[in-house]
């Protein structure tokens, strides 16, 4: 079981800046070797949830429009970290983000399944 903890949700003014982190981990035998594909979805009040930004190990990052230009993705595969730095922020980002995991490999293993964080509220003010 592969563990993602977010933090580096709030409340921002319009304009402003906030940056999310993450942390995969696993509890049990075997630890994370590596991680094919870490980002971010995110899901606003009463809409489905939704693609942001997606980097794969190698370091090719994709990202929906309405964000490319204000947040940019990085990770740093050596502590399973995955981090989006969101600038310019609009109300209408206000959503819940949730940080995303898929194409695990253990020392001992590979894992099929897909992770997800438990989400982290932002909220952006005008």
């Amino acid at each position: 079981q592969v563990q993602l903890v977010e933090s580096g949700g709030g409340l921002v003014q319009a304009g402003g800046s906030r940056r999310l982190s993450c942390t995969a981990s696993r509890s049990g035998t075997g630890s994370i070797r590596s991680i094919d594909t870490m980002g971010w979805y995110r899901q606003a009040a009463g809409k489905q949830r939704e693609l942001v930004a997606v980097m794969t190990s190698g370091g090719t990052a994709s990202y929906d429009d309405s964000v490319k230009g204000r947040f940019t993705i990085s990770r740093d595969n050596a502590k399973n970290t995955v981090s989006l730095q969101m600038n310019s922020l609009k109300p209408e980002d206000t959503a819940v983000y949730y940080c995303y995991a898929n194409g695990v490999t253990f020392y001992g293993g590979i894992s099929v399944s897909a992770y997800w964080g438990q989400g982290t509220q932002v909220t952006v003010s005008s």
